[in-house]
């Protein structure tokens, strides 16, 4: 077994196979894998103009049964959730070429399968010949080992940079191109499958707290380390070829960790259980006072018992705001204002300011 303590933030040279058993258990907080899709392609492609493009036509990316392909995914499958710890999770990504049968031998494996995320690509390659639907998408398995696990979810970041909506399971992310797209001295593109970094970011992202350990058994160009790095957790690769761990490490080299409160995960700390009730008690609302929404609105006066009066009826915070935006529940810490001397201020503040002087 490898010694971690020294091997984070490495990258293991050789087949996927040989070092995943090498790794120690429960070593892995996520697990993004980018396997050979076997895209089974035949004969060249031809751009409109006549000209070839360059598919995936790697070694490999070769095989010559399935059955040879679903031993493969299997042997490699089995190890990632050994590896997994039994709170963490592993996204998997395909085509229509192989996603099913990754999906059928993960099921049977024991992993569970939390939601299959559409990657959709609004500038993916055309189908040349005319011949089938644009391949414009590819599919995303994200799970954990057991049904049990209490996995990271990111919730509110995610919902933060949705423009505050529910994040949905269908991403529009374009496909490496321009200077995202690492090419060779003649300007051919290194790796004929590199993922944006957009795309990890995500994953990383909504899936991970900082300092987590992120494994990738298929780590070619390092697009996972970059962005594991400048998101301030840490990346395990395995690569077999020799040629993308040289450009995967001077790439990573580059990358400077970010600062970003995001990154840290400010949004999903936890609200502090201070009531209106115990606002008022501390001083920081008055009985009868007044409160408003975000457009200066008089909604209510706040009573003795911490719940809001419109003259109509009498209700808490929450059912109050429901009422008001004609929704069958809402938020009322997102919701109220009061007046102070610069002007509104959110009593979810007032909530934070007291947890705060509580705690000193």
């Amino acid at each position: 077994m490898m010694n971690l303590t020294k091997r984070i933030n490495t990258i293991f040279a050789g087949d996927c196979l040989v070092n995943l058993p090498r790794i120690p258990d429960e070593t892995a907080d996520l697990i993004f894998a980018d396997p050979p899709y076997w895209m089974q392609t035949e004969g060249e492609l031809l751009r409109t103009n006549g000209t070839k493009f360059s598919g995936v036509e790697d070694n490999w990316d070769k095989f010559n049964t399935y059955k040879e392909y679903d031993e493969f995914s299997e042997k490699w499958l089995k190890e990632c959730k050994r590896i997994l710890k039994p709170n963490g999770s592993i996204w998997v990504i395909g085509a229509f070429q192989n996603i099913y049968r990754l999906g059928y031998i993960m099921q049977n494996l024991g992993f569970w399968i939390l939601n299959d995320v559409i990657w959709s690509k609004p500038n993916a390659v055309p189908n040349f010949g005319g011949t089938r639907f644009q391949n414009s998408h590819e599919t995303l398995l994200w799970c954990t080992k057991s049904q049990e696990a209490k996995y990271t979810f990111n919730y509110k970041t995610m919902k933060h940079l949705n423009g505050d909506k529910q994040d949905k399971s269908v991403w529009n992310i374009s496909i490496c191109i321009g200077s995202e797209r690492l090419k060779d001295e003649s300007g051919k593109k290194t790796h004929s499958t590199q993922k944006p970094e957009k795309l990890l970011y995500k994953i990383i992202l909504s899936t991970t707290k900082p300092g987590d350990v992120v494994l990738d058994p298929f780590f070619g160009t390092g697009t996972t380390g970059a962005v594991a790095k400048r998101l301030g957790r840490n990346y395990i690769g395995l690569e077999r070829e020799a040629k993308y761990i040289e450009i995967a490490e001077r790439r990573i080299a580059e990358v400077r960790p970010e600062e970003n409160s995001l990154f840290d995960l400010s949004l999903e700390v936890k609200p502090p259980r201070v009531s209106t009730k115990q606002l008022i008690e501390g001083g920081y609302l008055s009985v009868g006072e007044k409160l408003y929404d975000k457009r200066d609105t008089v909604i209510g006066k706040l009573t003795s018992n911490g719940y809001v009066d419109d003259e109509s009826e009498t209700l808490s915070i929450h059912k109050m705001s429901a009422k008001y935006l004609n929704l069958p529940n809402h938020n009322g810490w997102d919701f109220f204002y009061v007046k102070r001397e610069n002007g509104l201020k959110a009593i979810d503040d007032l909530r934070y300011e007291c947890s705060e002087n509580v705690n000193k």
